[in-house]
């Protein structure tokens, strides 16, 4: 919740932050795109760590190193140091985001995931509604630095309670696990420079270059090769094997592009044609965080009665429903249910879709199964922004990118059709009811 809030109050924070600093746009907007390389290049690596030295360590580390990232912001002089200390907050990210995950699989059976992963969406949905008015109230009475100063406290806490407590249980490497034996650096740099250059390039779009592109290429391509061969290779077989996990991270791509490149140009149009201020813009897309808080403990439910394959695939159908319905509103009820039926379907999907990817993993390798889920929901935002940007460059208004951006999410419907039915959860039940059994008899 602190990393989503964080984003969000800073997006009110920017205008006010390049007055007061003297800094350029390309400059302001570098606070972003530096953060957004940094976690993104780093989390599966950091899940790596997680899963060799335990994941209430990184955990600690990261919240630590975020609050600290948070209060130099705060003291920048000029805005050089406030993107380099954004590059620094966005590492320390990407070492707490995999070990929430991590911790949840370490602490509850396969079969026992969805309400947590659902509350832990939940708090996500309540950061997006709360970040607008949280930020816009620190702005006002304080000014920019204060955005940064109020992550400082409860990354304190939080980081210090992970070390202090006692965990549900061990969660880091499994004794004798063979993923454990050495961290595949090379694989990590390659993968970092990969994802780092393909993200910078999708944030620079219409526009470029070629040297990002074609250092994305290159770099994805040694890695691959280099994994093929490595022994104890970044991302290990039982992660990436089940094609159930490569469905959905493909439908967390799709969801998260779907989203918020309909965000992108909504926010536009709400702004520009339809002439709201951007107090009445928040009001309108409450309703989408609202749902998506109401929508992520009810996936559990839709899980157990059909399944990953069903609730899925009717979410994502519900998501390019609301990107519709968006395209052709104009007052408000409609834009408030358009919102609403974003927030709905994307809050079942990140549940649904999670479940699986955590849930297919071996504990030992569950922060490299987080890391993939974070550089998903990472990659599709930045994907979805660019092609909504180059598509309102073409001309046409709003309504050839939200027609894409609908057809994305429905592509996203037809992946999902890959996952795991109800059967799938069934036998994961049973084998948890039975696990418990066990623990229960040897007690």
């Amino acid at each position: 919740m602190i990393v989503a809030l964080d984003g969000t109050v800073l997006t009110v924070a920017q205008p006010t932050l390049q007055r007061d600093l003297g800094a350029s746009f390309a400059q302001v907007q570098w606070t972003s795109t530096g953060y957004l390389v940094a976690v993104a290049s780093l989390l599966v690596f950091a899940g790596r760590l997680g899963d060799r030295y335990g994941h209430r360590r990184m955990f600690a580390a990261g919240m630590l190193g975020f609050g600290a990232a948070s209060a130099g912001i705060g003291l920048a002089p000029g805005i050089g140091w406030v993107i380099a200390l954004r590059v620094a907050q966005g590492m320390c990210g990407a070492l707490l985001q995999p070990a929430t995950l991590g911790m949840v699989r370490a602490a509850f059976p396969p079969d026992r995931l969805g309400m947590p992963l659902a509350v832990r969406t939940s708090a996500i949905g309540l950061a997006a509604a709360a970040g607008p008015v949280v930020g816009g109230t620190l702005v006002t009475a304080f000014g920019w630095r204060a955005v940064f100063y109020v992550n400082v406290v409860p990354a304190l806490v939080f980081g210090l309670l992970a070390l202090a407590l006692p965990g549900p249980g061990r969660t880091g490497p499994v004794p004798g696990d063979r993923w454990s034996r050495r961290l595949d650096v090379p694989g990590a740099l390659l993968l970092a420079v990969a994802l780092g250059c393909a993200v910078h390039t999708l944030v620079a779009l219409p526009d470029p270059g070629w040297a990002g592109p074609v250092a994305a290429v290159l770099a994805g391509a040694a890695f691959v090769h280099h994994e093929r061969r490595a022994a104890d290779p970044l991302l290990p077989p039982d992660v990436i094997g089940p094609a159930a996990v490569a469905s959905a991270l493909a439908v967390l791509v799709a969801a998260s592009a779907a989203l918020f490149g309909t965000l992108f140009v909504v926010t536009y149009v709400l702004q520009g044609p339809l002439g709201l201020d951007p107090l009445r813009c928040a009001l309108v897309g409450l309703p989408l965080a609202v749902l998506m808080v109401i929508s992520a403990p009810l996936c559990p439910v839709l899980l157990r009665r059909a399944g990953a394959r069903r609730t899925t695939v009717a979410a994502m159908a519900v998501l390019a429903l609301g990107v519709l319905v968006l395209a052709r509103a104009s007052g408000t009820p409609a834009l408030c249910g358009g919102f609403a039926l974003l927030g709905a379907g994307f809050g079942t999907v990140m549940v649904a879709a999670t479940q699986v990817v955590v849930r297919e993993a071996a504990l030992a390798s569950a922060g490299v199964a987080g890391g993939l889920q974070q550089t998903a929901m990472n990659v599709g935002p930045a994907l979805g922004v660019a092609a909504a940007t180059t598509l309102r460059g073409l001309g046409g208004g709003a309504g050839l990118p939200l027609l894409v951006l609908a057809g994305v999410a429905a592509a996203g419907a037809v992946v999902g059709r890959a996952l795991p039915g109800r059967r799938g959860a069934v036998a994961d039940e049973r084998r948890g009811v039975r696990g418990r059994g066990r623990v229960s008899a040897r007690t």
